[in-house]
């Protein structure tokens, strides 16, 4: 509220942000509720913007629309803005299972080899990085690779009743990994799995998270429908290699979830090309632009392209993911334009579902 002095109202400030557009909602501040706290003191107007994600890749860009927006008051000499997030929730997911969980994202491919893995990991730490709390899942029990990824092979906890999950590089994970030996096979059926999802869904103390990421194995077998049926997915994403042969899965995995009524919040292409540490020339080694045409084939977004590096791969096998091992590179900075367009894709998403189906009208980062 303003003090006797000030001359500048509380209603000519929200006039004024109502100008400010929200990119990815595509509705001004104020409309949205995401203008807090506004304080008028003289000629001085201190407020907060509230984001719906703390990876909004528009976080710069509103704060100075704001700013000057407010700057344009008559009688305001300074508008000081504080940026916060309130990550915008799915609320099936409390409806239908008791964790504190705001959104539920698999992590899917049609076939193995792609790097569905190494892109969960980083993704997940492109998240955490930005601000979010992330928990990661490792659903690929016959072949749970995340421990070895994320540099830990511990055994996890039971407190009051609940599994304490595994924490690296500021991420909760809960893989099959930690409780059985390294070279132990398990031959289980698909009610088993059910079992063994539900648990690592209900049974961990997965605390508050922004986003519990979760590792599929590749195909479309158990462990996808019995996911689909344990926890309402917020959204899936598709890992694949320019390889035509890792396309024709992705028509597959793609389906399975449509059936399934999980929207698909896009297609990511790893491995998408390669350069050179030497001269910097460019080489697609397993072909150009197939990610992009499929995605256009099949009418879900393209989310962007991870390059090949040895030191993603050496980053898995030594447990210090690229993101971690070398935050300036190119493979990070990718990694992290990724997580910015996934998390807004889920704000947008949350904040306008009526219907499953697949979400093809946000914007776009390009590599």
């Amino acid at each position: 509220m303003p003090n006797k002095k000030s001359l500048v109202t509380e209603q000519q400030v929200l006039a004024a942000l109502s100008a400010v557009q929200e990119p990815e909602l595509r509705n001004n501040l104020v409309a949205l509720n995401m203008i807090r706290d506004v304080q008028i003191e003289d000629a001085t107007v201190r407020f907060t913007v509230m984001l719906t994600t703390r990876a909004c890749p528009f976080t710069g860009r509103i704060e100075e629309e704001s700013r000057q927006a407010v700057m344009k008051i008559p009688g305001v000499k300074q508008a000081i803005v504080k940026m916060d997030a309130n990550t915008a929730a799915d609320t099936r997911i409390r409806g239908q299972l008791n964790i504190p969980v705001r959104n539920t994202v698999a992590v899917a491919s049609g076939k193995g080899g792609v790097g569905k893995s190494t892109v969960t990991v980083n993704l997940a730490l492109a998240l955490a990085k930005q601000g979010a709390n992330v928990g990661l899942m490792d659903a690929d029990v016959y072949g749970p690779n995340i421990p070895m990824m994320m540099g830990v092979m511990d055994r996890p906890r039971s407190v009051n009743g609940k599994i304490q999950p595994i924490r690296s590089y500021g991420i909760k994970l809960m893989s099959m990994g930690f409780l059985v030996e390294p070279d132990q096979p398990l031959v289980w059926r698909g009610p088993m799995l059910h079992g063994v999802i539900r648990q690592f869904l209900s049974d961990v103390d997965w605390g508050d998270l922004d986003y519990l990421l979760i590792d599929l194995p590749p195909g479309t077998g158990d462990v996808q429908l019995s996911l689909a049926q344990a926890v309402p997915l917020t959204g899936a994403i598709m890992v694949t290699t320019p390889q035509d042969v890792a396309l024709a899965d992705v028509r597959k995995g793609v389906g399975a979830f449509e059936k399934l009524e999980v929207p698909i919040l896009g297609l990511i292409e790893n491995m998408s090309y390669f350069i050179c540490p030497h001269c910097g020339e460019r080489t697609e080694i397993f072909s150009y632009g197939g990610g992009r045409r499929a995605a256009e084939q099949w009418e879900i977004p393209f989310l962007g392209e991870i390059p090949l590096n040895p030191d993603v791969r050496l980053g898995g096998d030594t447990g210090k993911p690229i993101v971690a091992l070398k935050p300036d590179s190119l493979e990070a900075k990718a990694f992290h334009e990724l997580a910015q367009v996934i998390a807004a894709k889920i704000s947008v998403l949350n904040m306008t579902r009526k219907t499953p189906g697949i979400i093809a009208d946000i914007p776009i980062l390009k590599h």
